[in-house]
C-alpha cells in the first residue's frame, strides 16, 4: 500500500502529457537474465519513476534462458498492447541473428523500438603480476608470443568474448579465448593467475581493481570514462576501438504508436532524474534516452559493428 501511495503521489506531480496513452493496468518489463546482475538492477532503477509518470506499477519479471530467446518469444508472441516490454542486451536483436543459425523469433519484424536506456564502458584488466602495464605493452607481448596469451569471458558469444575478439582483430594479435559459465568464474581464474586478461563491464571489474586484486589498463570507450577517469581509452593505442554494453527497451510489433510515445516519454523522464543518474553512475553506466527512431539507428550501427568480427572469427552458438 505504501508503494502504491508513493506512485500515486509522484503521478500527481509528474503526469503524462494530457491526452496521452495511459496503461489500464500494471505493466511488466521482462529481463532476459537472472536477478542481481547489472541489467536487472538497471531495469529496477527505471521502473518506479516510469510507473510514477504512467500511473501504473511497472513490474520486473526475470525470464532467463536461450541467450535471451525465452523472454524475446514471450514479448513477440504476447499482446501488442504496450503493457509488456522487453529489456534488451545486445544478444536478442544484434548478436543472436549473427551467431545462431536458427532463432525462434524475427529479431526485427517481431519488435518495435521504445527507448535506449544506457551504455556502460568495459575495462581491460589483467592479473596483478602480468608483465605488461599498458595496452601497447600488452600488444607487443602478444605479438612476441602468438597464441600464448589468454582472455576469459562469460561464454562463447558473450559481450566479453566479442570485445576480446575485436581487440585481437584490431591489434593484429592472436590470443586464446577461455569461455566460462558466467563472468564470476572467469574473474576468479584471472585473479588466480590461470588466465591473463578479461575485457568486461566496469561494474563487475572496477571494485576488484580498487581492492588491488586485478590491474586495469584501459577502458573500451573512445573517451575516458566517468567511472574510471584515470584510465586511458584503448582507442588511444588502437584508433577506432569502441565498445560498450548497450541496453534498451523494445515492445511487440504493432504496439500502438501512442503507447510507444507515452512509454518513451516516461522513460526519458526517468533517465533525466538526478537520483536515477546517480545510481547509474554508481554502476559505471551512462543514461541515454532519446527517440524510438534514434534507438533503431543505434541498433543498426551495433549490427554493422559486430557482423565483421563475428564472421571473421567464425563465432557461432548452437
Amino acid at each position: 500500500m505504501r508503494r502504491r501511495a508513493l506512485i500515486a503521489a509522484a503521478t500527481a506531480a509528474f503526469p503524462v502529457t494530457a491526452g496521452a496513452w495511459q496503461p489500464p493496468r500494471p505493466m511488466r518489463i521482462l529481463v532476459p537474465l537472472a536477478p542481481g546482475g547489472t541489467a536487472d538492477t538497471i531495469a529496477r532503477i527505471v521502473a518506479d519513476p516510469m510507473a510514477a509518470t504512467l500511473g501504473q506499477p511497472v513490474l520486473i519479471e526475470n525470464r532467463p534462458g536461450g541467450n535471451g530467446s525465452v523472454a524475446a518469444i514471450a514479448v513477440a508472441r504476447g499482446p501488442a498492447d504496450g503493457l509488456t516490454l522487453l529489456y534488451c542486451s545486445p544478444s536478442i536483436q544484434i548478436l543472436n541473428p549473427l551467431m545462431m543459425r536458427n532463432i525462434p523469433y524475427d529479431a526485427m519484424a517481431d519488435f518495435t523500438p521504445v527507448v535506449a536506456l544506457m551504455r556502460a564502458p568495459k575495462v581491460l584488466v589483467v592479473r596483478p603480476d602480468f608483465p605488461a602495464h599498458s595496452v601497447a605493452e600488452l600488444i607487443a607481448l602478444a605479438k612476441s608470443r602468438p597464441g600464448g596469451l589468454t582472455y576469459a569471458s562469460a561464454g562463447i558469444g558473450s559481450s566479453a568474448h566479442l570485445a576480446g575478439a575485436l581487440f585481437a582483430q584490431m591489434a593484429g594479435i592472436e590470443m586464446l579465448h577461455i569461455p566460462y559459465r558466467g563472468t564470476a568464474p572467469g574473474v576468479q581464474d584471472l585473479m588466480g593467475g590461470r588466465v591473463d586478461m578479461i575485457l568486461d563491464t566496469a561494474a563487475a571489474l572496477l571494485p576488484l581493481v580498487r581492492e588491488g586484486r586485478l590491474r586495469a589498463l584501459a577502458v573500451s570507450t573512445p573517451q575516458r570514462a566517468e567511472a574510471a577517469p584515470d584510465l586511458p581509452p584503448i582507442a588511444a593505442t588502437l584508433p577506432g576501438f569502441n565498445d560498450a554494453s548497450f541496453n534498451y527497451l523494445i515492445a511487440a510489433a504493432r504496439t500502438p504508436p501512442d503507447a510507444i510515445a507515452a512509454i518513451n516519454e516516461a522513460a526519458n523522464h526517468a533517465l533525466a532524474d538526478p537520483s536515477v543518474r546517480a545510481r547509474f553512475a554508481a554502476l559505471g553506466a551512462e543514461p541515454l534516452g532519446g527517440t524510438p527512431a534514434q534507438l533503431a539507428a543505434a541498433v543498426q550501427e551495433e549490427i554493422a559493428r559486430w557482423r565483421g568480427v563475428i564472421a571473421s572469427q567464425g563465432i557461432t552458438i548452437e
